[in-house]
């Protein structure tokens, strides 16, 4: 590596690290779920940015997996994580799950940015393409979710797992189910 390709290295971890710091700094530290009420009349997009804002709670599985969201916008979703040993499988590299999880965070919730106030999705299919290992000596990787194609029912989005030196690790799809949130039944006399 040359003495400019290092330099280049540096600065775009350096500007990674400096966005993690600030979402950190801003989002909540009681990982958790946020409730209906919480959720009431938001749209998709004003649910993910109300998570970086630190107004509701960041998800379990960021604070378990070392990872957090640091971008949102129309269509877009980017999650940024720090491979480490507890991430391991038995061959000594990053486990496929936590590239999977990464980028599915990264999918759905790119999707979940164009959903209207009460509407939900889950993910009916993703396909992860793993195409170089990872391990400790990468310091940060970012999984960047794209939505394709948004329908009243049906969604797809892409995404791509970087390191900052541009390598791509892995590229994943998705396919997800758009849907109305049930309707309360009301009370039966007993």
């Amino acid at each position: 590596m040359n003495h400019q390709t290092e330099e280049a290295l540096g600065k775009v971890l350096a500007q990674w690290q400096d966005e993690e710091r600030a979402v950190r700094a801003r989002i909540r530290n009681d990982y958790g779920v946020a409730t209906p009420e919480e959720l009431a009349g938001l749209t998709g997009l004003q649910q993910m940015q109300a998570l970086l804002d630190g107004r509701l709670p960041p998800p379990p599985i960021a604070q378990t997996l070392d990872f957090t969201l640091v971008t949102v916008g129309e269509g877009l979703a980017v999650f940024q994580g720090t491979p480490k040993f507890r991430h391991y499988n038995p061959l000594g590299t990053v486990h496929g799950g936590w590239f999977a999880t990464l980028l599915d965070s990264a999918l759905g919730c790119a999707v979940h940015t164009t959903l209207a106030p009460g509407r939900g999705y889950t993910t009916l299919e993703i396909k992860v393409n793993l195409v170089r290992a990872l391990n400790e000596r990468v310091p940060l990787v970012r999984a960047t979710g794209r939505v394709r194609h948004v329908g009243r029912q049906m969604a797809t989005a892409e995404a791509d797992l970087v390191g900052p030196d541009g390598k791509l690790y892995a590229h994943a799809s998705t396919t997800c189910l758009i849907f109305d949130p049930p309707t309360p039944r009301p009370p039966t006399a007993g």
